[in-house]
C-alpha cells in the first residue's frame, strides 16, 4: 500500500482522478439504513449513481457500506485514481489511521475497505460537512425511504459500463392480520424480516 494513502492531497493539475461523495443513515441507529453515493469523471460529469437499502443496521455501517459500493465500482470500472468525500468524521479518520476501530462489526468492513482501496493506485479520503454532500446525502435518505415502503420518486441512473443501485419503485405495501399478546405482535401468517417498516393499525373484530 502506498505509504502516502489517505493522507497527502493530490497535486494542483494533476489528471484522470476520480471523485465519489458518499453517504449513509440509520433511522433510529440501529434501525432501517441506507446508503447513497455519486461518483464523477475527471471532467465532473457523474458516471454513477449508487444507493442500496440495508436493512436495520447502525449508521457507521451505513457509512462504511456505502465506502464499499464506491470502491467496488472503482475497481470494477479499472478507475486508478479515486478520491473520496464523506461527512463522517470517524470513518474518515479510522480509513487514515488516525482512529481504532473498536466496534467488532466495523472492523470487517474497515479492513475489506482498506484492502480494496490499496488495489487503487491512488486513493485519498477527504472530510466534508454535511453541506458538501448533499446528493449523496438525498440517494441515501432515498434508499431508507424505499426499504420503508415510502414513495421517493427515484429514477435510475447509469454509470460506466451502465452500473447503477438505484431502484427505480418503492417497496409494495403488503396487508398482514395478526393479534397483539403481552405487547407482542404475532402473526396469523407469514413473517417479516427485521429492519422492515410497519404500520399497526388498530380493528377490534366483531362478535
Amino acid at each position: 500500500m502506498n505509504a502516502n494513502l489517505f493522507d497527502d492531497p493530490a497535486p494542483a493539475g494533476s489528471a484522470a482522478w476520480f471523485t465519489a461523495h458518499c453517504d449513509g443513515g440509520s433511522r433510529g441507529n440501529p434501525g432501517p439504513a441506507g446508503y447513497g453515493a455519486v461518483i464523477e469523471d475527471p471532467k465532473g460529469r457523474v458516471v454513477a449513481r449508487l444507493s442500496e437499502y440495508l436493512g436495520c443496521q447502525t449508521n457507521n455501517y451505513a457509512e462504511y457500506s456505502g465506502l464499499l459500493a464506491v470502491l467496488d465500482w472503482a475497481l470494477r470500472n479499472v478507475v486508478k485514481q479515486l478520491r473520496v468525500v464523506s461527512d463522517s468524521e470517524l470513518m474518515v479518520n479510522q480509513m487514515k489511521g488516525r482512529y481504532k476501530v473498536g466496534s467488532p462489526g466495523l472492523r470487517p468492513l474497515w479492513e475489506e475497505a482498506r484492502r480494496r482501496a490499496a488495489q487503487i493506485e491512488r486513493f485519498e479520503m477527504r472530510h466534508t460537512l454535511r453541506g458538501g454532500n448533499q446528493e449523496a446525502d438525498r440517494l441515501a435518505n432515498e434508499a431508507m425511504d424505499r426499504g420503508m415502503g415510502r414513495s421517493s420518486g427515484v429514477s435510475g441512473a447509469g454509470g460506466v459500463g451502465g452500473v447503477s443501485k438505484l431502484a427505480s419503485q418503492s417497496a409494495p405495501r403488503q396487508v398482514l392480520e395478526g393479534y397483539v399478546k403481552d405487547g407482542v405482535v404475532h402473526l396469523l401468517d407469514g413473517e417479516l424480516p427485521d429492519g422492515v417498516f410497519v404500520q399497526v393499525i388498530r380493528q377490534e373484530r366483531q362478535g
